[in-house]
């Protein structure tokens, strides 16, 4: 997909004093009334954006009264979010844009206003940085800034006609793979970014390459929703060029002059008319935490894989098994009262102190707690590892949002990836692209985890080692 096209209505230019601009249905404040133009310096290729760019806009039945925030209350405001709610993660490899898109994306419908974009500009020009201060909307720490790159997970939302997004932008850098996987776990939507100069598309598809490890890892975290988004189509290298696009052998997809061979929806159109997802929202409540942080009581956030929750409920935080009390409910910044699988939630708890949790922990239903396990069975791919794998062998397991230190006790099997079947010779090893039934432990204790048969997105699990993910898999039976 053209990174060009992030917005709709291909025949009309954009008009940079056009009030339309922002999408209705976004409320936005007073000085965000003046519309904006498109951001986008004409010399940087890193941000592919063009003065082109069509607006977004939404159908003329769409109107501020559908905004999702609904009147305050007398002592404080609750959001009801009546759009679904998608989670979508920005993933590829380094430099590939993925933070620079979503800076745009935040700025076209009205999450960033041109005040606070020109503000970014100016001081991303300061630090010889100017074509990524669009990539600052995300990336807010002054590390991050300062190199250039994610490091953590960044975080926003935005909305279209019919859905409403949290926008995750996970960190390219192979040194950060461990938060990439961090934020995979939460997506139900995952946003490949590729280049599309010459050599940085290359580059992210050679062996150690980011492009081809975080699809995988996407695949593995139990992301089922695919985008592939192609940035850079402006670079001197390109000049968008259509056999340059072909060379990632994917469909067409925008009709411009600047591409005319470009046919399909626009990016935002695109994410607007995704299918709906089915939600676990009668099943038993599962929060995997990934993070958490201290404000004037223990607050914690993550994603809801199961049932729904509200303020005053009763949960129990695993492993520890302790008892803890919903204080406050926040989705997207907004406090709300009740939230339910599918939402990214921020939920602030009574009854633990923050240093007792850890990323990795689950807030479970009080009546039916998620499973735990130190020793577990597991069907294991290996993907890419040199030497063979033996009884003793240890690795990082990340599960959830667990990273866990894991060993293996027994290779119990090797299966025929043909036939599934198992082999009849009992194995003494396990090498690269077998496929084999393991028993692991988990050196540091107990961990959450489920039978994939029982709950998938808390059976999936990666492995890695000396910083490469090495293999895949899924946790069959839990052992002890």
């Amino acid at each position: 997909m053209n990174m060009t096209n992030l917005s709709s209505g291909f025949s009309k230019k954009l008009n940079v004093d056009a009030p339309e601009f922002v999408p209705s249905f976004i409320q936005r404040q007073q000085q965000q009334a003046t519309a904006a133009s498109v951001p986008g310096p004409q010399q940087q290729s890193n941000n592919n954006v063009s003065t082109t760019v069509p607006t977004y806009q939404p159908s003329e039945s769409t109107t501020s009264s559908s905004a999702t925030t609904a009147q305050p209350s007398s002592t404080m405001k609750h959001t009801i979010i009546t759009k679904e709610h998608l989670n979508i993660v920005f993933i590829g490899h380094v430099d590939a844009g993925k933070s620079t898109i979503g800076g745009q994306l935040l700025y076209l419908t009205g999450m960033v206003d041109k005040r606070t974009l020109e503000k970014y500009e100016r001081e991303a020009k300061e630090k010889n940085r100017e074509s990524w201060y669009l990539s600052w909307a995300l990336d807010t720490n002054q590390e991050e800034r300062d190199k250039g790159k994610t490091v953590e997970v960044g975080r926003a939302y935005f909305e279209t006609e019919n859905k409403h997004f949290t926008l995750l932008d996970a960190p390219g850098h192979r040194g950060f793979v461990p938060n990439m996987i961090g934020g995979a776990c939460q997506a139900d939507v995952a946003v490949l970014v590729i280049s599309a100069r010459k050599g940085e598309f290359e580059t992210g598809f050679e062996r150690g390459g980011q492009t081809r490890e975080h699809a995988m890892l996407a695949k593995t975290a139990g992301v089922k929703h695919l985008i592939v988004l192609i940035n850079k189509m402006d670079d001197p290298t390109v000049e968008w060029s259509e056999t340059r696009y072909q060379e990632s052998f994917l469909r067409d997809v925008v009709d411009e002059k600047t591409c005319s061979w470009y046919r399909g929806p626009s990016f935002l159109d695109y994410l607007d008319k995704l299918p709906s997802f089915k939600r676990q929202i009668e099943g038993p409540f599962r929060m995997p935490i990934v993070d958490k942080y201290k404000d004037m009581g223990t607050v914690v956030f993550g994603k809801i894989e199961s049932g729904s929750t509200e303020r005053g409920a009763q949960l129990l935080l695993m492993p520890n098994r302790k008892p803890v009390e919903v204080l406050q409910l926040w989705s997207d910044e907004d406090e709300v009262s009740h939230v339910s699988s599918g939402e990214n939630v921020k939920i602030k708890l009574k009854g633990v102190e923050e240093e007792e949790v850890t990323a990795g922990f689950v807030l479970c239903d009080l009546n039916d707690p998620c499973a735990t396990g130190r020793i577990f069975d597991a069907q294991v791919a290996i993907l890419e590892h040199k030497s063979i794998i033996c009884p003793g062998y240890s690795a990082v397991l990340h599960i959830n949002s667990a990273i866990e230190e894991v060993c293996v006790k027994n290779i119990i099997d090797l299966i025929d990836k043909k036939t599934g079947q198992r082999c009849k010779v009992k194995p003494r090893f396990v090498k690269q692209d077998q496929l084999a039934l393991m028993r692991l432990e988990c050196t540091g204790g107990m961990v959450c985890m489920e039978p994939f048969s029982k709950f998938q997105q808390m059976g999936r699990f990666t492995l890695r080692d000396e910083g490469k993910t090495i293999a895949i898999g899924k946790v069959l039976r839990i052992v002890e």
